[in-house]
């Protein structure tokens, strides 16, 4: 049930997109090619599994990890609408 000027299936539509910006995000960073020996930020050798399993790998788990930790951001666009998501 929607409330306002909102159309009935307006609330799962914002879900849908929410979601399918963040696989669209998720799929975008996937590294893809030819990876790397060495890892490009500390010089380390990758383990020959990592690079098996990781197509692309360009970084240690280590330096991977800590690139993941800086590029966790929240979503910026306000999907609620609401003053009370404004405000934080």
């Amino acid at each position: 049930m929607a409330s306002g000027w909102a159309s009935d299936g307006a609330v799962q539509d914002q879900i849908d997109s929410t979601i399918s910006d963040a696989v669209e995000k998720a799929r975008s960073q996937l590294s893809t090619g030819e990876g790397t020996i060495h890892c490009q930020e500390c010089g380390e050798i990758i383990p020959e599994a990592r690079r098996k399993a990781l197509q692309g790998i360009r970084y240690c788990l280590a330096c991977q990890t800590e690139l993941d930790k800086k590029n966790i951001q929240q979503s910026g666009y306000n999907r609620r609408g609401s003053k009370d998501s404004q405000l934080r």
